[in-house]
């Protein structure tokens, strides 16, 4: 089976947000789709594990935040790769509360949809929360959605475990090409989990790694700026 052909399938990327009595939580999706018109209703699949997951079920409610092509790696990084068990993913980001109490995220977004659950389907790893839309707007004309495959080949980014596409190692790997080498060149290395690009030209200033400095120079107990992980997590890739 040639599981690249799953690439072929398109798909967008969203923040899927919700709450649970004034704590709010949101992660990534590329799966959202319209399922009817009148009423207009849409699904979205999340992870079992996600703590959003436990919030929709709870509140009955959840936005899906429509990103733009122009998002970096660094803003979906905290929505994708990080745990709303262990940091605030809203803090210094712009967002409203929309009619019934739930988070939408406006920054970095062209659209948004809210809605409340109206049935679940549960498929093994992940739930399917179909939801009825009362209330939605555009937010930017300007700018194309973000879709996954652009996504991937463009901002290099990864799909998080917890994504209906994550398929483990020897998917994500595929990815990574065996590098020619040439001493001459700066040495960058790619995260194996969720794509960030160390850049030795640029360092990590807000880690307070200065611009020059080598990966192989890096302190043991640097992580990655995006998702958390230390250094054996990377891959030499020029």
């Amino acid at each position: 089976m040639d599981i690249s052909a799953f690439f072929k399938v398109t798909y967008g990327l969203y923040l899927v947000c919700s709450k649970d009595g004034n704590n709010f939580n949101g992660h990534i999706s590329n799966t959202v789709f319209q399922v009817t018109a009148v009423p207009p209703q849409f699904v979205v699949a999340s992870h079992k594990d996600n703590l959003t997951t436990s919030y929709i079920r709870k509140s009955k409610v959840f936005s899906v935040s429509i990103l733009q092509q122009d998002v970096t790696l660094e803003f979906i990084g905290p929505w994708g790769f990080k745990s709303g068990k262990e940091i605030d993913k809203f803090s210094g980001v712009n967002y409203k509360t929309g009619i019934t109490g739930v988070p939408i995220v406006l920054e970095k977004s062209v659209a948004y949809l809210e809605c409340e659950v109206i049935d679940e389907v549960d498929t093994g790893t992940h739930i399917l929360f179909i939801g009825r839309v009362v209330d939605s707007k555009i937010l930017d004309d300007f700018h194309n959605p973000l879709t996954y495959s652009y996504y991937r080949e463009v901002i290099k980014g990864l799909s998080p475990e917890n994504a209906p596409t994550y398929s483990g190692d020897k998917l994500e790997k595929q990815i990574f090409i065996e590098p020619i080498v040439t001493e001459s060149k700066p040495k960058k290395y790619q995260c194996k989990v969720c794509g960030y690009i160390y850049d030795p030209e640029e360092g990590d200033p807000h880690s307070g790694i200065a611009p020059g400095t080598a990966f192989e120079d890096i302190p043991e107990d640097w992580t990655c700026p995006i998702c958390g992980v230390t250094k054996k997590d990377f891959v030499r890739i020029d």
